[in-house]
This record gives C-alpha cells, structure tokens and sequence, in this order.
C-alpha cells in the first residue's frame, strides 16, 4: 500500500477542511445526498463521468470521516441510502460558497483551466 513521504500536516483549519474534502466528486456527493439523492445508482446517475469505484472510494471516506452516514436495509437485493451527519450538515455553507465563488469568477477560471500552463500567469496577470 502506498504511503506518502511527507508527513501531513493538521494545524491549519484550512487544511484540514481539504483534507476532508479531498477528491474530485466528494463537494458532489455531498451537495446531492443534502438534495435528498441517497441511493449508490441516482447517485451514479446524478453524476454520469465519475466511475462506480471512485464514487464508492469516496462515499467510504466521506463516511469514514464523519461526514455522512449509510443505512442498510435488510433485504434482497441489498438496499442502501446515504444521508449527511451534523458534521456534514455543517459543511453546506461551505460548499455552497465555494459554488457561488466559482460561479462568480466562472469566465476566468474556465479561460485558465482551458489554457495551457504557459498561459496561466499571462490570463492571471
């Protein structure tokens, strides 16, 4: 198993907010289990590009670390809902900043993400 050669570092609450939130679809998942999509499948077809495995990769962690948490309905086939911790609750505000932020500046991020790195601190100057 993989492990990193820097050891991390906890003392920021910055980073330790990203440390949570790291993953490409993790804000995702979150922002439709808190919209009331909580099956693995309407949350696989809310979010098309991503793969089963990662979405179940990081379903676990969000799990994991507190974020959200998971019924298992005993029967077959296997019934399973997500829904958000307080912990997770606590969260929205966050991501929904986040959202309003990128959309604010949504014309220049989209120029720098599609430029090549040469053009980066040319479209940022």
């Amino acid at each position: 198993m993989y492990q990193k050669k820097i050891e991390r570092t906890l003392d920021c609450g910055a980073v330790l907010t990203m440390e949570v939130l790291h993953g490409k679809w993790k804000t995702t998942l979150l922002h439709f289990i808190a919209r009331s999509v909580q099956r693995p499948s309407d949350l696989q077809r809310a979010i098309p590009s991503a793969t089963r495995r990662v979405l179940n990769l990081q379903l676990n962690e969000l799990e994991q670390h507190g974020l959200i948490g998971k019924t298992i309905y005993p029967q077959l086939p296997p019934k399973v809902e997500y829904y958000l911790t307080p912990l997770g609750e606590s969260l929205l505000s966050v991501i929904d900043t986040m959202e309003q932020w990128g959309n604010h500046h949504r014309d220049t991020l989209e120029t720098l993400l599609s430029a090549t790195p040469a053009a980066w601190t040319e479209a940022a100057g």
